[in-house]
């Protein structure tokens, strides 16, 4: 009894408070009649939230919420359906999903004879000479899973330079054209943290891996800052389409960041982008000394944290192992960057008030960022620093307990591994599988772990990381009983991922991440209910609205 009186008193208090932030004024906007996930532990479920001046105003029951309308109060019924939070991207790639949008879509190819034929088809459409780009294919789809090589490329589309990169982003194909246009010959040399796939001549074959996609790349013309604009505002769109009401933008250069910055100050950016600079030195010694962006704009921009890549990625076998792959024996991967430079800008975002967030895949690259941010910190002590490692895909188990004794976020993609499932034994062997996309045992030192998708690597709908997450099948539903069942999240753990864990993540928990009042009014609305159906139902549900700061960014069409 003396429970349920506290947790009364406890209940009035957090009620009189949210009457008390409103001053007495009236809402805005209330949602009743709905069953409505709040992502704070004070209390997880309502019926009603009320909103006023694009923050939440109350969370509680019908009779609260209706107690603080207005006349110019706006009300609306859910029937029944359900809210939560608004869903946020914690690893995303923002520029790369609107260029996805317009470039050729190679995405669910089950042969190269099928990415061929696509290129040939947007080739026809294109003038001569000019470039053909696409991205998508994943040769573990196919029937022959070893990289391909350019000539049926080149003899398909012989009058256009063609680049087309891997799913992962990790490695791309060259037709002839385009190896003509980059001006990479049998003499050209692997650059550091790169591979260049190569013929028996030594001629390159076509397939260009990690920092030796850079030798090509050289040679597409860049963007014009308006085509930079045009693909940042569709990729919003597209997000907010799938209930995404911000995301963390895993690499941004200065010209997407001056863009960035553009669309906020004239509030166009009806979202929430928080922004990592890109790994330039030009560019991060400038906001170095700017300092960082804190939820400028009314909210919608922050720039306080850097991205780093210590590795490749496991499809391309660019993933840094400490023991050689299990299918090519000679090859232990890449280090995109040396330990050095992380320790070095980790030292001095450490210093500048910034977060930095580091690619890591393989179990070496993993354990060379720990080591790397554990001399950071050993040099420059900070209580809250926050650094991520961006994926933590394998990690040796001894690494495991390392992110909470050092503070570090494992932001993790739980559609990677029910993406990589199929060939990751293949790659590995059944031991490392042991440490591989290792959610609960990570969870179980005391971490969060941030769920995103990476996109345009995964599809952009959260929904299918929150599946991936809870039952570790496809969407399918296989294998029966999930992949390594042991390691899937509970279902408020999964809704925590992609609400409240990516705030946390960002700095950002004070203003975003719950359906608490004095926070940002950011929301979704779904036709049924993802913390109660069946699992085997998750991936069948729709988003029926998107609200950013109480005003409707997406509806669906009836």
């Amino acid at each position: 009894m003396l429970r349920f009186l506290v947790r009364c008193l406890l209940l009035a208090g957090i009620a009189g408070r949210a009457l008390a932030q409103g001053g007495g004024a009236n809402a805005d906007l209330i949602l009743t009649n709905g069953r409505i996930y709040t992502s704070d532990d004070t209390r997880p479920v309502v019926e009603a939230v009320a909103v006023a001046g694009g923050k939440v105003l109350f969370a509680g029951n019908a009779t609260g919420a209706m107690a603080l309308k207005g006349p110019a109060t706006r009300v609306v019924d859910l029937g029944g359906r359900t809210m939560i939070p608004g869903m946020v991207d914690a690893h995303g790639h923002v520029a790369g999903l609107g260029d996805a949008l317009h470039i050729v879509d190679l995405t669910g190819t089950t042969s190269y004879d099928e990415v061929v034929a696509r290129v040939a088809e947007r080739a026809k459409r294109t003038p001569k000479g000019q470039w053909v780009l696409g991205r998508g294919w994943d040769q573990n789809d196919w029937g022959d899973t070893r990289f391909p090589t350019h000539d049926k490329m080149t003899a398909a589309v012989p009058d256009h330079p063609v680049y087309i990169v891997r799913v992962d982003g990790h490695a791309g194909l060259a037709n002839l054209k385009a190896l003509q246009a980059a001006g990479v010959t049998a003499t050209t040399q692997d650059p550091s943290g790169g591979h260049i796939e190569r013929s028996a001549d030594g001629a390159p074959a076509g397939v260009f891996v990690d920092n030796a996609q850079g030798l090509v790349r050289r040679a597409i013309p860049r963007q014009t800052r308006d085509e930079v604009k045009t693909s940042i505002l569709d990729a919003v769109k597209e997000a907010q389409r799938w209930g995404l009401t911000g995301v963390h933008d895993a690499g941004a250069g200065a010209t997407e960041l001056d863009v960035y910055e553009e669309l906020a100050k004239a509030g166009q950016m009806k979202f929430r982008l928080n922004a990592m600079i890109s790994d330039d030195a030009k560019t991060v010694d400038a906001w170095f000394k700017r300092g960082p962006l804190v939820a400028g704009y009314n909210g919608t921009l922050w720039v306080r944290s850097i991205k780093l890549y210590a590795d490749g990625a496991l499809g391309s076998r660019g993933a840094a192992l400490l023991d050689p792959y299990t299918d090519d024996p000679k090859n232990t991967g890449l280090l995109v960057s040396a330990p050095a430079h992380i320790r070095e800008v980790a030292a001095g975002a450490l210093k500048a008030g910034f977060q930095v967030n580091t690619h890591a895949i393989g179990d070496r690259g993993n354990r060379l960022v720990l080591d790397a941010y554990e001399a950071a910190l050993k040099a420059t002590p900070t209580a809250d620093h926050r650094f991520r490692v961006e994926h933590a895909q394998i990690l040796n188990y001894d690494d495991i307990p390392r992110f909470a004794a050092l503070g570090v976020i494992p932001s993790m993609q739980a559609s990677h591994q029910t993406s990589d499932m199929y060939w990751a034994a293949t790659r590995l062997g059944s031991g490392r599988l042991l440490g591989a996309y290792a959610w609960r045992s990570l969870l179980n030192t005391g971490v969060v772990v941030p769920n995103g998708s990476d996109f345009p690597v995964e599809q952009v709908n959260p929904l299918i990381s929150f599946h991936s997450a809870v039952s570790r099948q496809d969407a399918r539903d296989w294998p029966p009983g999930g992949w390594y069942p042991a390691e899937r999240m509970t279902r408020d753990e999964a809704l925590l991922a992609m609400t409240l864990w990516p705030a946390y993540s960002a700095f950002q928990e004070k203003v975003l991440g719950s359906l608490t009042p004095g926070k940002f009014a950011d929301f979704v609305v779904l036709d049924q209910d993802i913390m109660r159906v069946p699992a085997e139902l998750l991936l069948r549900t729709k988003v029926l609205s998107t609200w950013v700061s109480g005003e409707k960014v997406y509806e669906a069409a009836p």
